[in-house]
């Protein structure tokens, strides 16, 4: 990967471990509307933008007394407020960027998680700084596993597709990475149940010393 200019960071499940309040807040938010939240359906969401989100359950249990946009804005609320009072950092994360800066990459972020999130969980893993672009899918046409996200994440950090690493633990941004013609790294956190075929490379954890690993391949 010696040709490899810049490292871009998935947010929920690969900086932070944020699913779970995702989920919760989902079915917090949308159970009070009347919908009926199933876990079968739950797991076609996860990959989805919040706006998808509400719009896919407002299809499935049509509510009333309540604007989709207010809906939406419940569950973003609701997961801040969740990630305020938990502890939810991937452990060596913040170690590990730092030490990317160190070796002169660049470093971005791009989540389908809505912009107003992103500051909350930066600030909270004290990363903010760290970060030389930060995209979120809220300003994108459409999500993750569309490439537009990170080929707006490359036009950012200055630097061409094919020479920028993305790390990823979902299919649909492993797909997203990819068609835009990017190397993927699969953060597994040691998922042995998720297919990891589609990505490059295969990263366990950030708390070995992983960096030589990157600079090496």
């Amino acid at each position: 990967m010696t040709n490899k200019k810049a490292i871009i960071f998935d947010m929920d499940g690969v900086i932070i471990d944020s699913e779970k309040y995702w989920k919760q807040a989902e079915h917090e938010v949308f159970t009070s509307l009347g919908v009926k939240v199933t876990d079968e359906y739950s797991a076609i969401t996860r990959s989805m933008t919040t706006s998808e989100v509400t719009q896919f359950w407002y299809n499935k249990y049509p509510w009333k007394n309540m604007d989709l946009e207010t809906a939406e804005q419940r569950v973003i609320s609701r997961v801040i407020e969740l990630i305020e009072t938990e502890s939810c950092q991937i452990n060596g994360v913040k170690t590990f960027i730092e030490r990317l800066k160190t070796e002169k990459y660049k470093v971005g972020l791009a989540t389908n998680s809505p912009n107003r999130i992103i500051p909350v969980v930066l600030k909270k893993l004290n990363i903010l700084h760290l970060f030389d672009s930060i995209s979120s899918a809220e300003f994108e046409i459409k999500g993750k596993p569309d490439p537009s996200i990170y080929l707006n994440a490359a036009h950012k950090l200055n630097t061409k597709p094919e020479n920028c690493i993305v790390i990823e633990d979902s299919y649909a941004g492993m797909l997203a990475a990819k068609n835009a013609g990017m190397t993927v790294i699969a953060y597994t956190n040691g998922n042995k149940e998720m297919n990891y075929e589609i990505a490059d490379y295969k990263l366990d954890s950030f708390e070995k010393d992983e960096i030589e690993w990157i600079k090496m391949n």
